[in-house]
């Protein structure tokens, strides 16, 4: 295993990524509602901490601490225990969804999308500073992106978030909202812009639905890019890297 890969952890999923995640870069996961998203990203940080001694941090924009922590148990995961040897982070951010329209910045007014772009990146900064994490997971930039009705300031507020994460040198992913699966869809900036995108979805297999994952693209990297089944346990995520979903 080469410096520039860092291991998921996940079972039989570093195999169809060549090895692990490319150190440093930014992954998008995208999935519909139910389909592991929150599991998955806390499985990786998790690992990371249990596994491998590292440091991690958590931003969560859709479930507080206290949801996420009681959560995450049914795994085995103690978040809780975690913070408080110093070893994980977790901003909530979920207040930023209750902003007003305006903000009052000083004697200036802001739009609710600009501040709350420019308060995450800068609570994020602050919490890298002091913990020093390797690995890092916003979950989920959907509700944060969808404020920017115009593509043009949509483009450029990814942009600015994506490079945010990159400066603090972790391996990071993100979360979003697979809203459609046709494969004529228009193609969300963020996964243009993100360095791998890797999708969870339900495929109908003959009368059932399997769920599977798929990697979609991932720079610097030979990866297998069919869709593979995955499950959910009681240990979280794990992947089948040598089954097909399509018989």
């Amino acid at each position: 295993m080469g410096e520039d890969r860092l291991l998921t952890g996940i079972e039989g999923l570093d195999e169809i990524v060549g090895g692990g995640f490319p150190r440093g870069r930014v992954i998008l996961l995208l999935g519909e509602s139910g389909s592991g998203k929150t599991i998955f990203t806390n499985q990786f940080l998790c690992n990371g901490v249990l596994q491998h001694n590292e440091k991690g941090l958590l931003v969560s924009l859709e479930e507080t601490h206290a949801q996420l922590s009681k959560e995450m148990s049914m795994f085995g995961w103690n978040l809780q225990d975690m913070e408080n040897k110093g070893n994980l982070g977790f901003i909530d951010a979920t207040p930023l969804r209750l902003l007003p329209k305006i903000v009052k910045v000083g004697n200036a007014e802001v739009e609710r999308k600009e501040f709350s772009m420019m308060s995450l990146i800068d609570r994020i900064n602050e919490e890298v500073t002091r913990l020093k994490p390797t690995r890092l997971v916003v979950d989920s930039v959907t509700s944060l992106t969808m404020q920017f009705e115009d593509p043009v300031e949509r483009r450029f507020a990814v942009m600015e978030l994506i490079a945010a994460l990159e400066s603090t040198g972790a391996t990071c992913m993100m979360t979003s909202e697979l809203r459609s699966f046709d494969p004529l869809r228009n193609v969300e900036i963020e996964e243009v812009l993100a360095h791998g995108v890797i999708v969870l979805q339900a495929m109908l297999v003959g009368t059932s639905y399997a769920r599977a994952i798929q990697i979609r693209k991932m720079r610097e990297t030979k990866c297998d890019l069919q869709p593979r089944p995955y499950t959910i346990d009681n240990e979280g995520i794990r992947v089948y890297p040598s089954e097909s979903v399509l018989r």
